[in-house]
């Protein structure tokens, strides 16, 4: 299976980077190719474009989209558009807690389940 990580790279936490990099050798060891923007988008472009597009080429591509949630990174949120514009199937890599609101939160919890 072709999966997609959307994950944050820009100010990720060294502790995110380590659960990431554990979840992604666990399923390349379970035969999966994944695609891991920390490693496999080369992050080089001073205006972000070719970043989105090579981000949304590889999620138009993969079979199902796993999630690092982090409601600070952008360009998570950014991917997150593509993946449900696309509907893609999505697996929550960490703990999303709802929220007694309207919210990303709420609607990754309520998406993984439809």
């Amino acid at each position: 299976m072709k999966i997609f990580v959307i994950c944050p790279v820009r100010g990720v936490t060294e502790v995110e980077k380590n659960l990431i990099k554990t979840w992604v050798d666990n399923l390349e060891w379970a035969g999966h190719k994944v695609h891991w923007p920390q490693r496999d988008t080369n992050q080089v472009d001073g205006i972000g474009l070719r970043i989105c597009q090579d981000n949304r080429a590889a999620i138009e591509a993969a079979d199902e989209i796993h999630i690092y949630w982090n409601p600070d990174s952008k360009g998570s949120l950014f991917d997150l558009g593509i993946a449900f514009a696309l509907r893609k199937k999505i697996v929550l890599i960490n703990t999303v807690k709802p929220t007694a609101t309207k919210s990303f939160e709420n609607v990754l919890l309520a998406w993984k389940t439809a």
